[in-house]
C-alpha cells in the first residue's frame, strides 16, 4: 500500500483544514488507517483512526474538533480539522496497519505516507 497525503498548509487559531491520504493497492480498504503528528523536538503520536469497519478513535486533545472519515470507493481517509489551535502545529502523517486494532503505536503501522505541515498561527 501507497499512501499520500496532502491539504496541509497555515491557518489562523480557529480555522480549519482537511487533510486527505489517498492510499493505492486493491486491498487498501481492508487496513485501519490512522493520522499521527509530530510536532518540532517531539516524538510522532497518535491523532486519530479509523477501522476498516468504520470505528474511530481519538486522542483527548482532538476530541470534538477533529473528524476522521474514509471513502473507500476513492481509496481516501479523510481528517477534518475544525478549531485549531496553536499547539495543533505538526507534521501530519497517514498511516496503514493490517491487523491490529487500536493502532495508536506508530512503531505497529504497516504503511506511512510522506507527511503534510500543519501551521496554526496564534
Amino acid at each position: 500500500v501507497q499512501l499520500q497525503a496532502s491539504g496541509g498548509g497555515l491557518v489562523q487559531a480557529g480555522g480549519s483544514l482537511r487533510l486527505s491520504c489517498a492510499a493505492s493497492g486493491r486491498t487498501s480498504s481492508t487496513y485501519h488507517m490512522a493520522w499521527f503528528r509530530q510536532a518540532p523536538g517531539k516524538e510522532r503520536a497518535f491523532v486519530a483512526a479509523i477501522s476498516w469497519a468504520y470505528s474511530t478513535l481519538y486522542v483527548d486533545s482532538v476530541k470534538g474538533r477533529f473528524t476522521i472519515s474514509r471513502d473507500n470507493a476513492k481509496n481516501t481517509v479523510y481528517l477534518q480539522m475544525d478549531n485549531l489551535k496553536s499547539e495543533d502545529t505538526a507534521v501530519y502523517y497517514c498511516a496503514a496497519e493490517r491487523n491490529n486494532w487500536p493502532p495508536i503505536n506508530p512503531n505497529g503501522m504497516d504503511y506511512w505516507g510522506k507527511g503534510t505541515l500543519v501551521t496554526v498561527s496564534s
